[in-house]
């Protein structure tokens, strides 16, 4: 799998006494975007729980906990990113230029939306309205921008100039960043000027529902195709298989949240078609989530039976469950029905496990410096000897 090869040092499993090859002044060269995946999956946890159809004493203060703490990890990696760019531009360029590490550019914009929208779901409990309407304002419009330029950019990248030889559930990444500015879009509406204001903006986020929907449907047939056609993964790319249900979730969330904000923005023909739309999309589409949550599982059981270890790639099982987590919560919301109820306690209860987990060995990898050192050294073959022999 030539196109997966440049990735697999940056997502390598780390193992207890791993020794770093990365110098501390060198310690950001080799931190990519998909590092990113990190504050999306802490962000979910916060936005998914919040919303859960249950009362929990002291949920929501800790889902607040959670979300200041997404956002004090985009500050800090935004930061450290910059200082890449800064002093590793030859590098910058490398991920750019390489077919596995470019599409997690997509990465940037959904972090930035999944914490912009955390600050209106549960962070406003802390920081107030108006400072949280302010902040998600921001990150959405970056979020956004970001977004919509990485589902241009990183496929003309991928058609132009690099060389695949296989497809990869993380060409989903930048395509289905505009979904997730769709699904948190609508969360500013009601805070936006009555009439033409309020309905631009969830007409907008109508549109990027279609763009990123589109897009998933051309790419979606070319990795189960792969998956057939060239068997399973390597070990250590396997969660990436979590990643399909990103667009499935997050478009299911949407046509939930488009429900809930239409009525008194958009005419009543239809915001009621959009609540129709909410269930008559959304119950197929988490249909589907359940049977690819269960093949990637069963992927996921087979690659760790085989000595798949921790890599950066564990972030896969968050943020993607998250969506399907929020979509059972729209769902259960419209419909009123205790199976979806449950449905999303019981993925909410596996996204705060593989949050736990991938957490856990991140940190155990950042402190050790085994996370940001570079690809080991090749060790040069021997030169063909040219001493006399008697």
């Amino acid at each position: 799998m030539a196109s997966h090869a440049p990735l697999l040092p940056a997502l390598r499993a780390t193992t207890p006494g791993a020794r770093p090859t990365a110098s501390p002044a060198r310690s950001v060269r080799h931190l990519g975007p998909n590092w990113y995946a990190s504050v999306m999956g802490t962000a979910v946890v916060a936005n998914a729980g919040a919303g859960l159809p249950l009362d929990v004493p002291g949920l929501r203060t800790l889902c607040a906990a959670v979300w200041a703490l997404s956002l004090a990890m985009l500050i800090a990696l935004v930061a450290a990113r910059a200082a890449h760019w800064l002093h590793h531009r030859d590098q910058a360029r490398a991920h750019l230029m390489d077919p596995a590490m470019a599409p997690f550019y997509g990465c940037l914009s959904m972090a930035l939306l999944a914490v912009g929208g955390g600050a209106m779901i549960v962070g406003r409990d802390w920081i107030g309205l108006p400072a949280a309407v302010a902040l998600d304002a921001v990150l959405f419009t970056a979020g956004t921008v970001v977004g919509l330029v990485a589902a241009v950019a990183v496929p003309y990248l991928m058609v132009v100039h690099h060389r695949i030889e296989s497809a990869s559930p993380v060409w989903l990444l930048p395509v289905v960043a505009p979904m997730v500015s769709a699904a948190l879009g609508p969360l500013l509406v009601p805070h936006l000027p009555a009439g033409e204001a309020q309905e631009t903006l969830l007409i907008a986020c109508w549109a990027m529902f279609g763009v990123s929907l589109l897009a998933t449907l051309i790419m979606l047939p070319l990795v189960f195709g792969r998956l057939v056609t060239g068997g399973p993964l390597p070990l250590a790319l396997t969660p990436t298989l979590f990643l399909v249900l990103g667009p499935l979730g997050q478009s299911t969330t949407a046509a939930n949240t488009f429900a809930d904000v239409a009525p008194g923005v958009l005419p009543t023909p239809y915001a009621h078609g959009f609540t129709a739309f909410a269930v008559l999309y959304g119950v197929p589409v988490m249909g589907f989530a359940l049977l690819w949550l269960a093949l990637a599982g069963a992927m996921v059981l087979r690659a760790r039976r085989r000595g798949m270890g921790f890599a950066m790639t564990f972030w896969a099982f968050t943020f993607p469950v998250g969506t399907c987590v929020t979509g059972a919560e729209g769902l259960a919301r419209h419909t009123d029905l205790a199976a979806f109820r449950w449905l999303a306690i019981g993925l909410y209860v596996f996204l705060v496990a593989a949050w736990l987990v991938a957490g856990s060995r991140t940190l155990r990898g950042l402190f050790s410096g085994a996370l940001l050192a570079g690809p080991a050294p090749v060790l040069a073959a021997p030169r063909p000897g040219t001493a006399r022999t008697r």
